[in-house]
């Protein structure tokens, strides 16, 4: 990660405090509820690290998180004997934006900011999601003429994707939808069985080193890109 740098713009600052978005901060700024140094700010102020910042408003903080799912838990509605999300990590009143099916494991996103899911799952914003894929078969020299440009599955032409080879049985596909099982049915109209499927990335929060049903803070220029990236 990038480290911070001043003079850095007041809403800025601010989003990298997760105390608001920018545009929550220049409303803030606007309505004279910003103090630097006990003096108001004004639209476009900039800060140093050493200064001393006050927001004279009770600003709603949500929290975010990375998340590493692991195999065999469900997400979403699951049945009596199956492992439920809320089970397995140790945070409360907070929740799953999207899915990853049972037998899928990697990064998830859980947050109590209910703002950010339309804009994050709607695939009208194209958000990129990678993801790391191992087959059963080898995979075909051509997979990514095959794949990149968009491929029917069942009657639905996919969007384009981002399609990088790393192995005889194993590649890694970015995708900006998230149909229903969307690569095992891609990889299946290829005549390849998925083994193991793992999400890796979202916009640009990374599963990195995140051991199997942990999590970590999202905060900082990590936190502030993110919700950048989705409008906020």
């Amino acid at each position: 990660m990038k480290p911070e740098i001043f003079p850095m713009r007041l809403n800025k600052y601010l989003a990298h405090k997760n105390l608001c978005t920018r545009r929550e901060a220049d409303t803030l700024i606007e309505a004279g509820k910003v103090m630097i140094n006990g003096k108001k700010a004004v639209l476009g102020s900039k800060v140093q690290e050493t200064d001393d910042v006050k927001v004279l408003f009770r600003v709603k903080k949500y929290r975010y998180f990375a998340y590493n799912k692991p195999r065999g838990i469900i997400t979403h509605s699951p049945a009596e004997h199956e492992r439920d999300i809320k089970q397995t990590i140790p945070l409360v009143g907070v929740f799953p934006i999207g899915r990853l099916d049972k037998d899928s494991h990697g990064l998830m996103i859980l947050t109590d900011d209910g703002r950010i899911t339309d804009k994050l799952l709607n695939p009208d914003y194209e958000h990129e999601k990678e993801y790391m894929v191992t087959t059963r078969e080898e995979l075909p020299n051509n997979i990514k003429n095959r794949l990149k440009p968009g491929i029917n599955i069942e009657g639905y032409i996919t969007k384009p994707c981002k399609i990088r080879v790393v192995g005889p049985k194993r590649f890694s596909i970015a995708l900006v939808e998230g149909k229903k099982h969307q690569i095992r049915r891609m990889c299946a109209a290829l005549d390849l069985a998925v083994d193991d499927l793992e999400r890796k990335k979202i916009i640009n929060i990374e599963l990195a080193s995140l051991k199997s049903g942990s999590h970590r803070e999202l905060k900082g220029a990590e936190l502030a890109t993110f919700l950048t990236s989705l409008g906020f």
